[in-house]
């Protein structure tokens, strides 16, 4: 199924959840907060939150500065 991913279209399995995702971006250990159709995801719900076909998913990576 297709899903929009920072506005690209990005090809998943059916039954993906916000982890399966994380995991096929090779984001796993990053400092990221994912918005999914306009609302924020904890990450505590990641791995039950399963994607549907033309959800839109924004990944927004934390930077350290100062």
């Amino acid at each position: 199924m297709q899903i929009q991913v920072n506005g690209e279209a990005l090809e998943i399995s059916e039954d993906a959840t916000l982890n399966d995702l994380i995991e096929q971006l090779q984001l796993v250990g990053k400092r990221i907060a994912i918005e999914l159709n306009l609302e924020i995801i904890p990450r505590s719900e990641h791995a039950s939150t399963r994607l549907k076909s033309d959800d839109q998913v924004e990944i927004v990576h934390a930077i350290g500065g100062g």
